[in-house]
């Protein structure tokens, strides 16, 4: 019974793909305080905080009500430049994003583009080992934001 309790653990903080090519974790936090998290540790981690948009409040400015939602965008052009090196193409989806929001059951979630899909969809072939390390490395940023690592 107790290993079936730590592998359905296991299994619930796995992060889930949603839209084709997006990995998506759940958070244990708000959606600003996942997305301060979040800064804090890309910084911390030597990535460049480009801006942090909230989306939410952008609606609330329009008169639309939207539930909180906001996308922090970073990146590390040592790793960027290598990949726009192979094909340029690729810099439509850099630099890299965290998307933050909260769902309709009220859970917060954050999702990133998986760097295997975005090689994968302009044709990267000859970059395995950083798209390799850079999976990893989003993964385990958003699980310590997330409060899951």
């Amino acid at each position: 019974m107790k290993k079936l309790i730590v592998l359905l653990g296991l299994l619930l903080s796995l992060p889930v793909y949603a839209a084709e090519g997006m990995v998506v974790m759940q958070s244990s936090h708000g959606v600003a305080k996942t997305v301060d998290r979040l800064e804090k540790v890309v910084s911390n981690a030597g990535f460049r905080v480009f801006a942090r948009i909230d989306h939410g409040q952008a609606a609330k400015n329009v008169n639309i009500e939207l539930k909180p939602v906001e996308l922090l965008i970073f990146g590390k052009p040592k790793a960027g430049s290598l990949l726009m090196q192979s094909q340029p193409s690729v810099a439509i989806d850099l630099p890299m994003k965290y998307l933050v929001w909260k769902d309709a059951a009220g859970k917060v979630n954050i999702g990133w583009n998986d760097p295997a899909w975005v090689a994968a969809r302009h044709g990267i072939t000859d970059q395995d080992k950083l798209v390799k390390k850079m999976t990893g490395v989003l993964r385990k940023l958003a699980g310590k934001a997330a409060g899951t690592e």
